[in-house]
């Protein structure tokens, strides 16, 4: 019996790689001999960083940045080495998240991504040329020039001054200079986990949609949304004079021209705009966050020689099947004919949608009415994770010796 188990964190709760032992221990009560494997699992949003890092072998670093209202912040971030590429897992929220900052406080003109910037800084001091980097939960709406300014880009106004690195600095922006962009940037390639498709402004733009649960007025995101506007067009001539690759935010690839300062590409509009600056200034891909873990973490080859595939999340729903981390898993799975079983704190009855997106069947861990705290606890849920495992595969067992035997009586007679 060969099994392969990927599950996402279970939020407030597991993370990945204990959910994943956890069921392998359950796995195990029922099958000593089976060879179990447990690959990490995340989607590109909280998590990545512990789960790819872990997962991968790489180690977690520490670093005191600047918070999204300006205050220190100490980030998590992992590196990877392979031995000849270092690699770097960031999460944007770890230095410029929502919940870093209090309901109360909650305004885009006043918080910042120069966090993120002095991330990549730190990561790029300690060998790091490529990264992955989430940029879901975000608390800000600077269209990433927080964090262009901490890499040493001039984000200038009509004096020749560096503007605000808030959000509120987007009004004053005259000019965009490189002379001071950290040389190290241009070797540089970002593999950007976005799953929201906005563009940078207008109705569907990230003023409009996300601008309100950042604290956003419908004045704030009416002065925002034509000040990224601007923006994108002082990007884009920036760009047009930089057009032979030698900007710091060419990288390898000056033939793409003014294509980068595009503000209506799918995803410009992500994280209030960091994902339009990574693209315009940075060497960068925006990607689906469960195609880039499933990819760095190669689960394909893990799955391709199970003979059964377990997956699950905190909580199974109608949403999952929309490309979160289970159905990625399923998906790979099914790609190789392998059977799915998902296992999550809880199930909600449009979780069906699941079964026709490829896991064969699922299964609630809880096995008593409890509270939340209570069904939130590391040592219960782990408990009843492998509770829950075994219990599938004592299933799996039985049915699997009853074939055998009606097997054998047909042999007999």
């Amino acid at each position: 019996m060969k099994v392969a188990i990927a599950i996402d964190s279970m939020k407030g709760s597991l993370s990945s790689l204990e959910a994943g032992n956890a069921a392998a221990e359950g796995v195990l009560r029922v099958y000593p001999g089976a060879e179990v494997c447990v690959r990490p699992l995340a989607d590109g949003g909280e998590g990545t960083v512990e789960a790819l890092t872990c997962g991968m072998g790489g180690e977690l670093q520490n670093v005191r940045v600047t918070g999204p209202l300006g205050d220190p912040v100490d980030c998590r971030y992992g590196i990877v080495d392979d031995g000849s590429t270092k690699t770097a897992v960031v999460e944007m929220s770890g230095a410029a998240g929502i919940t870093q900052v209090p309901d109360g406080l909650r305004n885009p003109l006043n918080t910042t991504t120069y966090g993120v910037g002095e991330v990549i800084r730190d990561a790029i001091a300690k060998g790091c040329r490529r990264f992955i980097v989430g940029i879901g939960g975000s608390a800000t709406n600077d269209g990433g020039i927080g964090m262009l300014q901490a890499l040493g880009y001039g984000i200038l106004d009509g004096d020749g001054r560096p503007v605000s690195r808030c959000g509120r600095g987007l009004a004053d922006i005259e000019r965009i200079t490189d002379e001071n962009v950290i040389p190290e940037l241009r070797e540089c390639t970002f593999r950007i986990a976005c799953d929201v498709t906005n563009p940078l402004c207008g109705e569907k733009g990230c003023s409009a949609v996300y601008g309100p649960q950042k604290g956003a007025t419908p004045q704030i995101i009416r002065d925002m949304d034509g000040w990224l506007a601007r923006y994108a067009e002082t990007a884009k001539r920036y760009c047009e004079e930089n057009t032979d690759g030698g900007s710091a935010g060419a990288g390898n690839d000056g033939s793409r021209g003014t294509s980068r300062a595009d503000a209506e590409y799918p995803g410009t509009g992500a994280a209030g705009g960091l994902g339009f600056a990574f693209l315009t200034f940075t060497n960068a891909v925006l990607e689906s966050g469960i195609k880039i873990v499933l990819e760095e973490t190669k689960l394909a080859d893990y799955v391709k020689d199970a003979d059964i595939v377990v997956t699950g999340e905190g909580r199974l729903d109608g949403q999952t099947v929309m490309g979160k981390a289970p159905i990625g898993v399923a998906r790979t799975a099914k790609s190789f004919g392998k059977p799915v079983l998902g296992f999550s704190g809880c199930v909600t009855k449009d979780a069906v949608a699941c079964n026709d997106g490829g896991i064969d069947a699922f299964f609630p861990i809880l096995r008593t009415v409890v509270t939340l705290e209570e069904a939130m606890d590391k040592t219960n849920a782990a408990y009843n994770m492998a509770a829950a495992a075994e219990q599938a595969f004592r299933l799996i067992r039985t049915f699997s010796r009853e074939n055998t035997e009606l097997s054998g009586q047909d042999q007999i007679r």
